[in-house]
């Protein structure tokens, strides 16, 4: 099963890092984010990334290439180019790059992924978020439930979609697109989105064109289609300056989705 990977988006809460580069390429511990981001989905044996490509997707792609040289010692040969590399510090990712459109919504960056998913079920995330999920049992837990699509709820944190589960059968009731403080005491106050889904190929035609991603959920979850996986764990998201400082931070003293 192959992992989407959100990378598109300009990043505009942080232009302090992204005025000159994608957000996947701010700086965590030295790595991109992006690459911790592949290291937990690797870690599981989901190693195949397709990378939805937008804002300086040609940074990403720069990165990939020259990610050899980036990381290990070698020798250049000037006079027939010939390199040769010393050791071989790299991870055994393969990874497609699909330029989806500079100013793409992230369920039409999704849409545009269609020939390259074969008509398999797929994972999806966002390329600026990282927790100790475990994503062999989001698989287990998504092929079980049956469902069109299985999204990870986590622990609640403003800015991201609020989720309301039927805990008797681990499917969300609905969804909404709102801050939680417009929740706090009611039924929808437990879970927001933390990425990490699982969706069958089916939901590509469920996705209306120009669409953000979430904007499907509300449709699968009346109709029963959409499941919720509790993660009880830690996470995290960088969509902030101050985020990326907690997250070095917390890279040198407590790396807690350092499952690898």
């Amino acid at each position: 099963m192959k992992t989407v990977i959100l990378c598109g988006g300009q990043g505009t809460r942080m232009k302090e890092e992204t005025e000159f580069k994608p957000k996947p390429l701010v700086l965590v511990g030295g790595k991109p984010i992006l690459w911790h981001i592949m290291k937990i989905y690797a870690h599981y044996g989901y190693n195949e990334f397709i990378l939805a490509l937008g804002y300086r997707g040609d940074m990403i792609k720069e990165y990939f290439l020259h990610w050899r040289t980036f990381l290990n010692d070698f020798t250049l040969d000037t006079k027939t180019a010939e390199l040769t590399f010393h050791n071989n510090d790299c991870d055994d990712f393969k990874v497609t790059f699909v330029e989806t459109g500079l100013n793409s919504l992230t369920g039409e960056r999704v849409r545009r992924l269609r020939r390259h998913l074969g008509g398999e079920d797929f994972m999806l995330t966002y390329g600026d978020g990282v927790g100790n999920v475990n994503v062999i049992k989001l698989v287990e837990f998504h092929q079980k439930q049956g469902t069109i699509g299985t999204i990870t709820g986590v622990h609640k944190e403003e800015r991201f979609g609020l989720i309301s589960v039927d805990d008797s059968t681990g499917k969300a009731r609905d969804f909404h697109q709102a801050k939680v403080k417009d929740f706090i005491g009611g039924e929808h106050a437990d879970y927001v989105n933390g990425g990490f889904m699982v969706f069958k190929n089916e939901a590509l035609d469920l996705i209306d064109p120009d669409s953000m991603i979430e904007h499907v959920f509300i449709p699968l979850a009346e109709r029963g289609e959409l499941s919720v996986f509790s993660h009880g764990g830690r996470w995290k998201p960088m969509d902030t300056q101050k985020e990326v400082l907690e997250l070095n931070e917390l890279w040198e003293c407590d790396p807690f989705w350092k499952v690898w």
